[in-house]
């Protein structure tokens, strides 16, 4: 079974973003998300500890860009980030996120 966790680092002043809260939840056929685990990035702007045990399946991580820009004293352009992505196999899947004012980008890490 996989599991899943992410980074957030604040590129625009070089440092983690720490305190985003985030949620992860699994995309069904249906239009209703089943809400798998939620959080806060920590100092290092980390969380590592979402559910383990993930089945395959489409999951979303949900990254609340306001709530850390009114925090950090930023004006960020995007107030929310949502990822989907694809869990088909039994490997640990690290999903970071890479934030500036203006932008964000995300890839697939280990």
């Amino acid at each position: 079974m996989s599991s899943v966790s992410t980074h957030v680092l604040d590129t625009g002043v070089g440092q983690p973003a720490a305190g985003v809260p985030v949620r992860l939840s699994r995309i069904t056929d249906g239009r209703d998300d089943v809400l798998v685990g939620s959080g806060t990035t920590d100092a290092d702007g980390r969380i590592t500890d979402f559910e383990p045990g993930l089945q395959p399946g489409k999951y979303q991580l949900w990254f609340d860009i306001a709530t850390y820009a009114e925090a950090s004293g930023q004006s960020i352009f995007f107030p929310e980030v949502t990822v989907t992505f694809t869990i088909s196999d039994e490997r640990h899947h690290h999903v970071p996120l890479l934030l500036s004012p203006f932008a964000y980008s995300t890839y697939r890490g280990s």
